[in-house]
């Protein structure tokens, strides 16, 4: 089995800036993590591997940067790591995004099974992951929080929902995203993360893949960001004092004065 982990990294959610001319994330020198619900996405295939056997891939497209990321994640035990990265790239929507990373999978061949993270913290969107699997033209399921069995070109999982689970059969290959329910991320070993500092880490631009210059970037974005602003600051509240039917006189007044009631 071989499976697929598409990542991002992410500006520190203590140190978000935008660009006020672009409306994208300032990301040239912000200190960037794994987005944290991918990290789950990593301990899945992990455990996967470790369950059903076969190999691991992560994929991140971002600057040259983000290949600290992918070191991070073949120190906890992932196989092999690819960075999409090309200027052409700068400014994407989710739809340019998951675009790119569909090429950068058909670009890496044969596989089984694609695990995102449920959405970014950066963006919270939860649309790459299915956006991905649309492009490859493959069955998807979102909120996964365990999976039953993996074997014979078909899979198991229960997905989470507002009053329980549903439990799902899909055919492989196929895209899954996932939830912080679903397992506990390991920490990097010492081992791994020597490994990993030394690890060869392909970078692949738009021309590797294949990419159409329309698709891509902000010219390949059929969405954008007409206006940034920071919401108003919001009035402190009003302590009512006194005995219950004081407050609730107070209170009622106030809400006609308003003309709530």
């Amino acid at each position: 089995m071989h499976i697929v982990v598409c990542i991002k990294q992410v500006p520190n959610t203590t140190n978000v800036q935008i660009d006020a001319t672009t409306g994208t994330l300032k990301r040239e020198g912000v200190e960037a993590i794994i987005n944290p619900f991918d990290e789950y996405a990593i301990e899945e295939a992990i455990r996967l591997k470790e369950r059903f056997g076969g190999k691991t891939t992560v994929i991140t497209m971002g600057p040259p940067q983000a290949e600290q990321a992918l070191r991070d994640t073949l120190a906890r035990g992932i196989d092999n790591a690819i960075l999409v990265s090309d200027r052409a790239f700068a400014g994407a929507d989710t739809w340019a995004t998951s675009y790119a990373l569909a090429q950068a999978i058909r670009t890496l061949g044969d596989y089984d099974l694609i695990i995102c993270g449920k959405q970014a913290t950066d963006g919270d969107t939860a649309q790459v992951g299915p956006g991905v699997a649309e492009m490859l033209n493959i069955p998807h399921v979102a909120y996964v929080k365990k999976i039953e069995e993996a074997s014979n070109g078909s899979m198991k999982v229960e997905r989470m929902m507002e009053d329980g689970y549903d439990l799902i059969e899909t055919p492989l290959p196929a895209l899954i995203t996932v939830v912080k329910e679903i397992n506990t991320p390991r920490l990097p070993s010492l081992r791994g993360l020597m490994n990993a500092k030394k690890a060869q880490i392909p970078h692949w631009n738009a021309e590797t893949i294949k990419a159409e210059k329309l698709n891509i970037g902000l010219t390949g974005s059929p969405t954008q960001v007409l206006k940034i602003f920071s919401p108003p600051l919001r009035p402190g509240g009003e302590m009512l004092q006194g005995s219950l039917e004081q407050v609730a006189e107070q209170l009622v007044a106030k809400l006609k004065n308003a003309q709530l009631i």
